[in-house]
């Protein structure tokens, strides 16, 4: 346990930092300029609960799979919001999402590069779910936004008789080169710019760098094939029977 003092130093660094962002956003008059210090306490709440939540749930299976659902379901509403879809279509979110995340994960455990214990499967799958969640964002958005500007181009399709997958294929496909974009920029450079929280939290652990690494190379490759299942089923979702006029 953490002991007072770290406690306040802890918070001092966190309130001087938000502070900064705040004070920068601000200036600049930019919109939104109190977000990082909202986002912020919403974090620090929410960790908190998860914390207290994880000490008694962390080896029971049972419990790290209702955990992982409750992920799944607030993940698939974010990307829904975030994507500016109805919410009422948030089940297409689900579905790429735990598409996504269930290949991945099955892919890790079944063939035992990650011990499937419990601690092992929330942490993996909470990483993996994190990032897919960007992805389904992501995708979602710029389908949007790609079929709002090259609007006339699925009209002439369509107008040639071509069925409305058919008449986005092309937007679709830049859909998912753009949503994965962060994910394979993230994991070209790590352990060069980036270093991430998996790799640290291994070796905080206590695991040795080469095996720290490891677990990170794990990861990332999980991410990537979580995300591409991801974006690919999205897209496809969104490109059905009916191909609706942008807005």
């Amino acid at each position: 346990m953490p002991t007072v003092e770290l406690l306040l130093r802890t918070s001092l660094a966190i309130l001087a930092l938000a502070g900064i962002a705040v004070s920068a956003l601000l200036l600049y008059g930019a919109q939104s300029w109190w977000s990082p210090a909202i986002a912020l306490l919403r974090a620090g709440l929410q960790l908190a609960a998860l914390s207290l939540v994880l000490t008694g749930i962390v080896s029971n299976p049972i419990w790290v799979g209702v955990a992982l659902i409750v992920m799944l379901v607030v993940a698939s509403v974010v990307a829904a919001h975030r994507s500016g879809e109805p919410l009422t279509a948030w089940w297409r979110s689900a579905l790429s999402l735990t598409t996504g995340a269930a290949v991945a994960g099955g892919v890790v455990f079944a063939t035992g590069a990650v011990d499937p214990a419990p601690r092992y499967v929330l942490a993996v799958g909470a990483m993996v779910i994190g990032n897919a969640m960007t992805v389904a964002s992501l995708s979602s958005h710029r389908i949007r936004q790609l079929r709002r500007d090259r609007w006339s181009e699925v009209e002439a399709w369509l107008s040639l008789g071509a069925t409305p997958r058919r008449a986005t294929v092309e937007l679709n496909r830049a859909a998912v080169h753009d949503a994965m974009i962060p994910s394979v920029d993230q994991t070209k450079t790590t352990g060069v710019v980036v270093l991430p929280g998996a790799f640290v939290g291994a070796l905080f652990g206590g695991l040795s760098p080469v095996e720290a690494g490891r677990f990170q190379l794990v990861v990332l490759a999980a991410i990537l094939a979580a995300g591409a299942i991801t974006a690919v089923t999205t897209v496809f979702l969104a490109s059905g029977n009916r191909v609706p006029a942008p807005r």
